[in-house]
């Protein structure tokens, strides 16, 4: 597991590396790092900012960096997905490949066991409907038989973004342990 203090120096270190490879970028440092359940969240800011707390030497528009607690990898998550209240789910699956579970599952499900088949494909249709008639079918009969729906079907399940959240970048890791 990172510590907080391991997170601000490994964040400090990949500061520097950029400035030296940028000169002409201000100077950089850790304003503040908060723990997440993800890790840690690293806040940095201009030196010049730290200092004064002059508005006019902030950095806008960069957003925070993540560094992961259990790798030491470090992600810079952009301020317009930070902001967006699942930016975590968006973490898991870019960085980590894990797909959040489909939410309508556990209620065809219960459907299935309580009213039957026919059911849950209405019910399925009415909260998904972008799924067509078969593909409804095919969604309900794989939670029938115990299976996860394919991710073609989950797909027409999820809400369509309009404007999707800018993508997290891996800057550094994971390191091996």
């Amino acid at each position: 597991m990172v510590t907080k203090e391991r997170a601000s120096k490994l964040v400090e270190a990949l500061l520097s590396r950029e400035r030296q490879e940028s000169p002409w970028m201000p100077e950089l440092a850790v304003l503040a790092v908060e723990e997440h359940s993800l890790g840690w969240l690293v806040i940095w800011q201009s030196v010049e900012y730290i200092r004064s707390r002059d508005s006019e030497k902030m950095l806008v528009g960069h957003g925070p960096y993540l560094v992961d607690r259990h790798d030491e990898s470090i992600h810079h998550i952009p301020v317009t997905t930070y902001l967006q209240e699942d930016w975590e789910v968006l973490y898991l699956l870019q960085v980590k490949g894990v797909r959040p579970p489909d939410p309508l599952v556990a209620t065809v499900r219960e459907l299935l066991h309580a009213e039957g088949t026919m059911a849950a494909i209405r019910h399925l249709r009415k909260q998904a409907p972008r799924l067509g008639p078969r593909e409804a079918k095919a969604y309900v009969t794989a939670v029938r038989d115990g299976a996860d729906p394919p991710e073609e079907l989950l797909g027409l399940t999820r809400k369509q973004e309009t404007c999707p959240p800018l993508s997290i970048k891996t800057l550094v890791g994971p390191t091996r342990q």
